[in-house]
This record gives C-alpha cells, structure tokens and sequence, in this order.
C-alpha cells in the first residue's frame, strides 16, 4: 500500500484466509515460471501434478517440493482432497475433455485463452456450467501491482472521469520461447493482446463494437506479430492496442506501457516484463494528478512485485476466495471472459472484413 495525498492505494492481491489445495493439470513452462512461484509466495499449498509427459511433471515435483505425480487427469482427481481446486494449464483445445473429468462443483483455474475460437469458448462454457464449476480464467494482467495501484486510484477518484486508455507494446518478442504458441494461425490477438482486450473490458465494460488489424511481417512465418484494435466506448472514451512485436532495432525505443488518462488526472505504467523477455526490466509506475493554479508534475512510486509472479496470486486466491464464500464475484470467471473472447473473435472479424473502400467514395463522386 502506498497514500496519494493521505489517501491509500491497495495494489497488492488480497488473500484467502483459508487457502485451499490445489491440482495442477499440465507442466509447461509458465507452470515454473509463473504458478509455481506465485503460489510460494502466496503460501499455497500444490498437493499434486499431471502432465501428458509424466517426466515433466516429475521435475517440477521434485524442483518445487510437490508431493504427488499423477498419471493422468483420472488418477489426479481420483486422489486429490475433496476441496481441491484444479490449476489447468495445457493447450485450450484440451480444455473440455479436461473439464468434464473434473468433479461437479469445484474450483478451477483455467488457463488463458479461453478457447482457440469463438466456438471453443462456447463449449468451454457449457460444460462449466452443465457441471457448476467455479470456473476462472487466468486473466492474470488484471491483477499486476501496476493495473491493481490504477484501479484503487480510479475507484477512489483521483483521475477523475477516464476517458482514455492506450496500450502500447513495441519491442522484440522471443516467440521461440513459445514452439506451441508460435505455430498458431491466430497468434497476435489470441495469445497476446487478448490481456489487453481484457484489461480494457475491466476498466470499461463491454464496448459497442470493435475495430481492427492483424498483420504479419514480410520476412518472418508468423501469422501475426503486429495488431492495431480500437474499441467503440462512444464520442468521449478512446481506447486503443497498439503491438509491434518485430521492432528489433536496439532497446533504445521499445516501448511496453499502460496509459490510463482522466480528467483530473493521468497514470502510465510500464510493463517491465516484456522488454527483453524473459529477463524483463524494471517495471515502472507513474501518476500525474492535477491541482488548480499548479503546473502539471508527475510522480513515480515503486511498488512490490510484477506482472509474473505476483498477478497469478491474484487470480488463484480469488478463486479461493469465491469458493469459501469471502467474496460475492469472481473477477474473471468464464461468465465473464466469454465477453472478452467475443471481443477477440470480433475483432479478428474486422480485421479480415475490412474497412471502408476509399476508391468506392472517388467513384460515387463521378
């Protein structure tokens, strides 16, 4: 926590009292490099692992100190504790066979997105909802240090009225990192900028209609590596994405920041972690606030924690939290998320539909 003129700013994740045990399906690398971590540090207990290679799953057992390797998804649930929640972590087209082996009513944790298309999201839901689960998905950016400290400081009014939110990323993405993301027909949006549909959705709501373009670099097999997306919030709210993941060029002008901007007032923050991914650099989170007769000036606070590990805290422990009845809502269950993923299908609608023909309006002229 830190004040702004007296008054607090929470950004860290607010924790289950009672934490629960949890399953995790799947070992790839943001298991390790995420999860794993930000359950350590949130003091949660990681009772049992599966994955469809049982030796990966048997290294981060013994790296983390997770008691139990299961065969499969059967044996897991067969064995976990009856208040488990489950961590699913594979590839979304393995999401419902996934679901629907999982016991009715429990919590899960389902990772991001929900689903490769917009049918996919779909039957995602239905079997969620078939089963009552407590179904989330792991939107996690909502729930950084920085997205966290803006969110406090707009509940509370001290930007006043927001009227304008851009994301902006260009810098050089190691999408190698990433064998079976980076072969996917809709890469940009579906796996990377979908965090930022769903950040804006959560500061905004649901927009009228969405505007936009994926492309491709000439010299690269990618199906997408830049995408510009402009939503419709009406005549004063602008909001925009902005992603150049080819900008090779040196660190010197790479850029990778939120920009939230009010009527009294501005906030920008800098997503340290994607510059020179994985090792990242330094996040960095910033506020303007106007007063009457002053010349504008900016303030820089250090927060605690970043993006990865300390946002996967956030929607893990309200996951939790919703399942011992702590909270009323769950941020980011699939009820939803199937918005955001609404946004991300129409959005790769327009992007293959077009824009208006320049050329039509010169030949209704003659």
């Amino acid at each position: 926590m830190f004040e702004i003129n007296g008054t607090p700013i929470q950004y860290k994740p607010v924790l289950p009292k009672n934490p629960l045990p949890i399953v995790i399906i799947g070992a790839g690398g943001i298991v390790g490099d995420a999860h794993l971590p930000a359950y350590q540090k949130a003091g949660f207990e990681v009772v049992g692992i599966t994955n469809r290679t049982r030796a990966r799953a048997e290294k981060l057992a013994a790296e983390w100190g997770i008691q139990n390797v299961y065969d499969n998804v059967a044996d897991a649930v067969a064995h976990a504790p009856q208040d488990a929640v489950y961590d699913i972590t594979i590839m979304p087209e393995q999401f419902v066979e996934t679901l629907n082996q999982l016991p009715d009513g429990c919590g899960v944790l389902i990772q991001k997105p929900m689903g490769d298309y917009f049918w996919q999201s779909k039957e995602i839901l239905e079997v969620c909802r078939r089963k009552n689960l407590a179904a989330a998905i792991n939107c996690q950016l909502r729930f950084a240090p920085y997205v966290s400290a803006a969110r406090s400081m707009l509940t509370q009014g001290l930007i006043g009225e927001l009227y304008d939110i851009e994301v902006r990323v260009t810098l050089q993405t190691p999408w190698e990192l990433f064998p079976h993301v980076m072969v996917h027909p809709r890469l940009e949006i579906q796996y990377h900028s979908i965090h930022y549909i769903d950040l804006i959705r959560s500061f905004l709501g649901e927009p009228r209609s969405v505007m936009a373009k994926t492309l491709k670099h000439p010299a690269k097999s990618l199906s997408s590596s830049r995408s510009t997306i402009l939503f419709d919030y009406g005549d004063t709210v602008h909001a925009v994405i902005n992603t150049n993941h080819d900008h090779s060029f040196g660190p010197e002008n790479q850029e990778s920041f939120i920009k939230w901007e009010g009527t009294k007032g501005a906030i920008k923050a800098r997503m340290g972690l994607l510059m020179d991914y994985p090792h990242g650099v330094p996040d960095k989170f910033e506020y303007c606030i106007m007063q009457e007769g002053q010349a504008p000036t900016w303030h820089t606070v250090a927060l605690e924690g970043s993006w990865f590990p300390d946002a996967f805290m956030g929607t893990m422990g309200s996951l939790m939290q919703y399942k011992q009845g702590e909270i009323d809502v769950l941020p980011t269950s699939v009820e939803d998320v199937i918005k955001t993923m609404a946004v991300v299908e129409s959005a790769y609608i327009s992007s293959d539909t077009g824009g208006v023909v320049v050329a039509d309006q010169l030949t209704a002229t003659n």
